[in-house]
């Protein structure tokens, strides 16, 4: 019998597993490159990945522009045959709406919307914003709490209203706050959890999600699904030997610039793609920070 929890009872697409926010990759003049980005959201699924989360922080989302987000999600809805949960959240109400409806119309099988950032937000214009959403879409939404990126945490009462409101159907937590999470979880058994950083990969199984959404998973993918694996199986020795693993990779994909770690070891890979930089203002790793890397991995028996 599975050990791993299961999806929450309102959640059509009943996700699980590993749910990599996928990268949206780039060409030498630094345009996105479909066929890259494609590429990727294939490696992954390939890599027994049960979901695939475009527009995510990985995705780079805040730094494209409207028409790039939106060929994106047609993009990686067109590549693989995987639920595709794309994100659409933006700081107005009004641009969230419309890159949702335009994500369900391209075949997206759901949105995740990561909560306005830049003002602050109040409860009663969080739970305008996601009800304006959700009544805009026939597609499940999820809510994306990363306060330490947007500024606007959600208080468990808002989670409780936001629960409350017909199609929004789970959440993905990167709060790295573990006791709002195991509560919320306990509150809402209607509502899907993913977890949100890999420092919690396993102690999110433990208290209840159902599923991983793993930067490392975009270079590792078969490292994380096995981790799940070895959990869904009742192994949790195994599970958290893994999960040890993924700290380290963690830890040296985390060297040099903010974010450059996931694409620089995409790039030691030896894959049929390339994801390329990232977009400015974020930088790539210098050759120094890449040997490091490649020697850290290597050390890990990952490459």
């Amino acid at each position: 019998m599975p050990a791993a929890p299961e999806p929450g009872t309102a959640d059509p697409l009943a996700l699980r597993g590993v749910v990599p926010p996928t990268v949206t990759a780039f060409d030498a003049d630094g345009a996105v490159d479909h066929e890259a980005t494609a590429a990727h959201a294939q490696f992954v699924v390939d890599g027994g990945a049960n979901g695939v989360f475009p527009l995510g922080t990985n995705g780079e989302f805040p730094l494209l522009t409207g028409a790039e987000r939106r060929k994106v999600v047609e993009t990686v809805t067109d590549a693989v045959d995987a639920p595709v949960i794309a994100g659409v959240g933006a700081p107005s109400t009004r641009e969230t709406v419309d890159n949702a409806t335009h994500a369900a119309s391209t075949g997206a099988d759901g949105v995740v919307v990561v909560t306005p950032y830049y003002y602050p937000l109040d409860a009663e214009a969080a739970v305008r914003h996601y009800r304006a959403v959700a009544e805009a879409v026939d597609v499940p939404v999820y809510v994306y709490h990363i306060p330490s990126k947007t500024g606007n945490e959600l208080s468990l009462s808002t989670l409780d209203r936001l629960a409350a409101i017909e199609g929004v159907v789970g959440v993905k937590d990167s709060s790295k706050d573990v006791p709002w999470l195991a509560q919320a979880i306990d509150a809402h058994p209607e509502l899907t959890f993913l977890a949100g950083s890999d420092s919690l990969l396993f102690p999110g199984l433990e208290i209840g999600c159902s599923g991983v959404v793993s930067a490392v998973a975009n270079v590792f993918p078969e490292l994380v699904v096995d981790l799940y694996d070895a959990y869904d199986a009742g192994d949790e020795a195994e599970a958290r030997r893994l999960q040890s693993t993924v700290f380290e990779v963690r830890s040296a994909l985390k060297r040099g610039p903010y974010m450059a770690g996931v694409k620089t070891a995409l790039s030691l890979r030896d894959l049929n793609f390339d994801a390329g930089g990232l977009r400015a203002p974020l930088r790539t790793m210098d050759d120094e920070g890449r040997a490091a890397l490649r020697t850290d991995l290597q050390g890990l028996g990952l490459l």
